[in-house]
């Protein structure tokens, strides 16, 4: 185990779960999914002296992107997300930020692949692409630290909605089985919305596992 430190904010009309990971003792993290308000997090985030270094994003629904464009000018981080989701960033139909009631659109600065073994802030951590909830929907997988931050992709005791554009239930089923499955079960799961759990709890209580 590493000195990882894990933070939560809840934001937005969806109330999303905002996560940001850093070192204990230092001050740079890597942000997850800016829901909204890209103001305030940076804000909020610098009052308590951290300051984003890295923004990633588990998938490109609106709720998961409205503070991404104002985080990214005020601190100058950088914008990742996996390679299959770029149509959903700049389209507001796709992402249905227009059916939300504010259009938005996003320009990744890159894209990774699945698969691929990220290294930020001396954090190792695995692209794990789990299309289903939307076509490019990811997961990232800390291995070492044991905890998997899962998007829409994977809630406590159930899974994200499968009707929006691109979404599709049968590839969030598959997913979960050849992607989710093999974990460890005490890997714990910090999802986009809800409680967090672990992969050893939805093994045994979801009814989306199997």
């Amino acid at each position: 185990m590493s000195d990882l430190k894990i933070g939560k904010m809840t934001l937005g009309m969806a109330a999303t779960n905002c996560y940001f990971v850093y070192h204990e003792g230092q001050n740079k993290v890597i942000f997850f999914d800016p829901a909204d308000r890209g103001d305030y997090i940076h804000a909020a985030l610098k009052e308590k002296g951290f300051e984003v270094d890295t923004i990633l994003l588990t998938h490109a629904h609106f709720d998961h992107i409205w503070g991404c464009s104002k985080l990214r000018a005020l601190s100058g981080a950088k914008i990742y997300a996996l390679d299959m989701e770029e149509e959903l960033l700049l389209d507001a139909q796709l992402n249905a930020s227009e059916m939300a009631g504010r259009a938005c659109t996003v320009k990744a600065n890159d894209f990774f692949k699945d698969g691929d073994e990220l290294d930020i802030l001396g954090f190792k951590i695995k692209v794990l692409a789990t299309p289903g909830h939307t076509k490019g929907s990811c997961c990232f997988y800390f291995e070492e630290d044991g905890i998997l931050i899962s998007g829409d992709t994977l809630f406590e005791e159930s899974v994200g909605r499968t009707d929006l554009p691109t979404g599709s239930f049968s590839q969030l089923k598959h997913s979960i089985a050849e992607k989710l499955a093999p974990l460890p079960d005490d890997t714990v799961v910090y999802p986009g919305h809800g409680a967090s759990t672990t992969i050893g709890h939805e093994r045994d209580y979801n009814p989306f596992w199997n």
